[in-house]
């Protein structure tokens, strides 16, 4: 696209200075920011880091949740053809130590006093960070650092240098180029150090215009910002597609009040990881166990309709007129009331991303009336690569692939993907931009799938992780995994077999699930550990996987992936623990490693394992959990052809 983003800001204030660009909730009150607004918030914040020494083509961090001072402050450090990095908010002060070192960052903005101290005690391992401008001032008013600046103050410095130079912000915005790089995301680092993935302008806008053309977005759209903005799913929907569509987006008073938040918004686009799907039906069917026999039984009831008849309804496929009055009644006295709770009621489209759901999580939001859809990309493509159609949504693909996106398969079944999307460099990396983008223009995912008869792209897993079992049976443990995850009591889970005689699996349960679950049973706990390893909560467990067993019996390329044993572990995986990346994706070979002795115990064939592992704190003290855990054997089931 022939523009930028401070560009676009420009434009947006200059044809409709009087609409919402975005909202903030405070003190309980939603407050509105015109474009005209926040482009003169940009200005002053771009003239007074000018004056602070930031130069074009440097690079400024930003931590912190979705404010709109912080997104001014991005635009503001592109108005000058700086690049802003976005980091975790929740990532640990030892995980930013890299990004700033490597980006060789002299500024940060950080959102409040928790991400100031975390950017103090890094400092000493970080002797070119000299300025921290802070945007909430409380608890900060004592500090006597030198280098720590409210922002505020620049905001004033910046007004003052505007004044004096009314033409300098529109020249500094004139200079950017669509092919100047625009912002740089590190990614997760699953597998070591993380990379900077560097995105110009042009490929971001790119994706963000195509996503909006393929779904018919306007500036009539609400969003809901909650998800970290170092995520770049969050980035192309609250980011990227606002200033691409010049809709409205709405930042929650904080993580505890994003439900409620969402109701009173009522967003008409939506976009969140799987997790986040799982934890709102896990909120839901705690809610139903806590309801009257009579609820109960009208939810179950109306919910086999739903899935006999809702997708059908949503695709535009033929249903009879008895199914039809049936839904229909089911929408007035369950699902309608059920898409309101969630805050889903004006949703036009919903999609999720960042890995595979469960085919029967993803069939639940769509039988009761929310078109959710699947989508598929990366940090690398700007996110945009595979979207799937109104009536062509299959719970098992991803979509077709969007404007101007090529794919093709290697004879391993990797996916090759070449986009205008794609990044333009790993930042001071060129061995690692080598090895996934080719001399052709062609980036290696490193997925592995296939395309369907329709064009659909599937997905299988990760090509790493995708092995075979000792007999040569496939193996795909992240599919296992997600259909693990679909019962709410199944927070988390890692199955293991690649080149093994058999399938296992670590399980967390979720606490909220199952301890509702067990108070209504009258079985007393002292806490997580205890919970974990109750007899009853095992059963409860053991039922789930054999569900998931029989259901991959039907599979005839996974029946021979069943599992056949599993523990429930005595702590939940963390990031801070390094269990998970901070998108909560499992790193599969280092919990492999850190529990050995468990990967050792479960095909061994051991009845019980004792296991003592160290664990991170919140407030940054480590500690000890210790347990014994069981090891139980769960049914199989004969392959379905065997068996007919």
């Amino acid at each position: 696209m022939e523009t930028t983003f401070p560009r676009l800001l420009l434009q947006h204030a200059s044809t409709r200075p009087d609409a919402a660009a975005m909202r903030e909730k405070e003190y309980g009150i939603w407050q509105s920011l015109s474009w005209a607004h926040l482009a003169r918030m940009v200005e002053h914040i771009a003239c007074g880091l000018h004056h602070a020494g930031l130069t074009r083509g440097e690079h400024m961090v930003v931590i912190g949740t979705n404010r709109p001072r912080l997104y001014a402050t991005m635009l503001a450090i592109q108005s000058l053809g700086a690049v802003p990095i976005p980091l975790y908010q929740d990532a640990a002060g030892a995980e930013c130590v890299f990004p700033i070192n490597n980006a060789e960052v002299r500024f940060a903005l950080a959102e409040d006093q928790e991400q100031v101290d975390k950017l103090l005690e890094i400092q000493p391992q970080c002797p070119q960070l000299a300025t921290i401008y802070y945007d909430d001032p409380r608890g900060l008013r004592k500090y006597t650092d030198t280098g720590i600046v409210a922002l505020d103050e620049l905001v004033a410095a910046g007004e003052v240098f505007a004044r004096q130079h009314p033409e300098f912000f529109r020249s500094e915005v004139n200079q950017g180029q669509p092919d100047d790089v625009s912002s740089m995301f590190f990614t997760s680092g699953t597998t070591g150090q993380p990379k900077g993935v560097v995105h110009t302008h042009r490929s971001l806008l790119d994706r963000a215009h195509a996503g909006a053309e393929f779904d018919r977005l306007t500036e009539k759209e609400e969003v809901l910002a909650y998800m970290p903005p170092a995520w770049v799913g969050q980035n192309i929907f609250s980011y990227a597609q606002w200033l691409a569509c010049g809709y409205v987006v709405n930042c929650p008073e904080s993580a505890g009040t994003v439900m409620i938040d969402l109701k009173e918004i009522g967003p008409t686009y939506y976009f969140a990881p799987p997790r986040i799907f799982e934890g709102l039906l896990t909120s839901v069917m705690i809610r139903m166990e806590d309801a009257s026999a009579i609820k109960r039984r009208m939810f179950h009831a109306f919910m086999d309709v739903a899935r006999r008849v809702g997708p059908a309804l949503m695709d535009g496929k033929p249903v009879t007129a008895a199914d039809r009055v049936k839904y229909a009644i089911g929408n007035f006295m369950v699902y309608g009331p059920l898409r309101n709770n969630l805050g889903m009621s004006r949703v036009r489209v919903a999609y999720t991303a960042g890995e595979a759901i469960g085919p029967d999580l993803f069939t639940f939001y769509r039988a009761i009336g929310i078109n959710l859809k699947q989508l598929y990309g990366s940090t690398e493509t700007a996110v945009f690569v595979c979207m799937q159609p109104d009536n062509q949504v299959h719970a098992d693909t991803v979509g077709v692939p969007c404007r101007d996106v090529e794919i093709r398969l290697t004879d391993q079944g990797e996916i090759l993907v070449r986009s205008p999307g794609l990044l333009k460099e790993y930042y001071k990396n060129p061995q690692a931009t080598a090895e996934v983008k080719d001399g052709e223009g062609w980036y290696h995912t490193g997925d592995a799938g296939f395309l369907d008869a329709q064009g659909h792209l599937k997905i299988i897993d990760r090509a790493k992780d995708v092995g075979r079992l000792a007999d040569g049976s496939m193996f795909a443990p992240k599919y296992i995994e997600n259909k693990l995850k679909f019962f709410p009591h199944i927070k988390e889970a890692v199955a293991m077999g690649d080149q093994r005689d058999m399938v296992t699996a670590m399980v967390n349960i979720d606490f909220e699930a199952v301890g509702n679950w067990a108070e209504k049973r009258n079985l007393p706990y002292a806490g997580y550990t205890d919970l974990a390893q109750k007899p009853e909560v095992y059963q409860l467990v053991k039922e789930c996987i054999e569900k998931v067993n029989a259901d991959l019996a039907a599979d005839d390329k996974l029946a021979g992936s069943q599992i056949h044993r599993f523990l429930v572990l005595h702590k939940e995986l963390d990031a801070d623990d390094g269990e998970l990346t901070r998108t909560n994706k499992v790193r599969r070979g280092f919990i492999a490693e850190k529990y050995g002795v468990l990967v050792d115990a479960l095909y061994d064939g051991r009845p019980e394992q004792y296991i003592e592992t160290q664990v991170k704190f919140e407030d940054g003290r480590t500690g000890m959990v210790s347990a014994t855990l069981k090891i139980e054997d769960v049914r199989t089931y004969p392959p379905m052809r065997a068996a007919a």
